[in-house]
């Protein structure tokens, strides 16, 4: 999960005229081919019955989940059957439950979902389940264990992990490091929050933790200024982790405003082609980028196994790489840059 939706044309000035469109192909039917990514898909190479399933994204316009959109539908293309895909334009539980509730009435057979939050929707997502609906769970997550048949994500503790390794080595084991999210509750960037500070407190000692900003208004305004205010106030800041990419953009506006860039290192989440921009003009030093094809691809195979009363992975870790100027024009790194379009 990043909700990506207003980064690309402020990532598009940091990284020195770099675009990124943003646009879904949101639509009923198999689509064209994925791009990028690798599946550990386990679905037959033909579905016996061509299943009524339907996606519903975090945020519709969101590359991630554009991309992991292309993954669903060519997987869905290849066992013979059409996928629809829906997504609120902002990545809110207003938004996003009345579309969870129509599944109510129309009762997909399986419906793939990136809750906008842990908990929230979990009485319209039990409905939906006990209408007869297999529910798979595509990067976020319900807290509630008794939903789903699986769950498909990163391991974005991990994920944390390798930022929080990468950042600590950059800026020399020593110094102060700010941090910004966004808002508690999404089971991604919390964890991702999570398992940065604890591998920072673990193996960098010497490296003071700024209190969390969390960024309740998913904007990159809002964290361009609480990191413009922590540059003001800590001289000796060093890195700056941001855990997904609204916040990224945001921390790499302050550091380039602040005519830091390059002193002050910044290590994110996603792979937006801006981010990647960034990356290459040395805005931004390393991205954990995640691979949302393989998680559409994986998600239409679970659904489409319960269906048939096959074997289901009940969780799927889908993989990670860490993207830096050293490797980003690299052949293993291109599957993990995330797409705009499945054409």
């Amino acid at each position: 999960m990043s909700r990506r939706v207003t980064a690309a044309a402020a990532f598009a000035l940091i990284a020195l005229g770099a675009s990124a469109c943003s646009s879904s192909s949101s639509t009923t039917g198999a689509g064209s081919g994925a791009s990028g990514g690798s599946s550990s898909s386990s679905g037959s190479s033909a579905a016996a019955k061509k299943y009524n399933l339907e996606l519903i994204v975090g945020t519709k316009d969101d590359n991630f989940y554009v991309t992991m959109e292309c993954g669903a539908q060519a997987e869905a293309k290849k066992l013979g059957m059409g996928i629809t895909v829906n997504g609120p334009a902002d990545f809110t539980v207003s938004e996003q439950k009345p579309l969870i509730d129509d599944a109510m009435t129309t009762k997909p057979d399986a419906l793939l979902v990136a809750p906008t939050d842990t908990s929230a929707l979990d009485p319209d997502l039990q409905q939906v389940q006990s209408n007869g609906t297999k529910l798979v769970f595509v990067d976020t997550s319900s807290s509630n264990t008794s939903l789903g048949v699986s769950r498909i994500t990163s391991d974005n503790a991990a994920g944390g992990k390798m930022a929080a390794d990468n950042l600590g080595s950059a800026i020399g084991g020593k110094g102060t490091v700010a941090v910004v999210s966004v808002k508690r509750g999404t089971s991604t960037t919390d964890a991702r929050v999570q398992g940065f500070d604890q591998e920072m407190a673990a193996k960098y000692p010497n490296v003071k933790l700024l209190p969390v900003h969390y960024d309740d208004q998913d904007s990159s305004t809002v964290a361009a200024s609480d990191i413009g205010g922590d540059i003001s106030a800590h001289p000796d800041l060093g890195g700056v982790f941001a855990a997904n990419v609204i916040t990224a953009e945001g921390a790499a506006t302050a550091v380039k405003s602040a005519g830091k860039s390059g002193t002050i290192k910044v290590a994110a989440f996603d792979a937006e082609p801006a981010e990647i921009a960034a990356v290459q003009a040395g805005t931004i030093q390393m991205l954990v980028a995640q691979d949302p094809t393989a998680e559409g691809q994986d998600g239409v195979d679970q659904a489409v196994n319960s269906l048939e009363g096959k074997s289901v992975q009940t969780s799927i870790t889908s993989p990670l790489m860490v993207i830096t100027k050293q490797n980003v024009n690299s052949s293993d790194v291109k599957p993990f840059i995330y797409v705009s379009s499945c054409s």
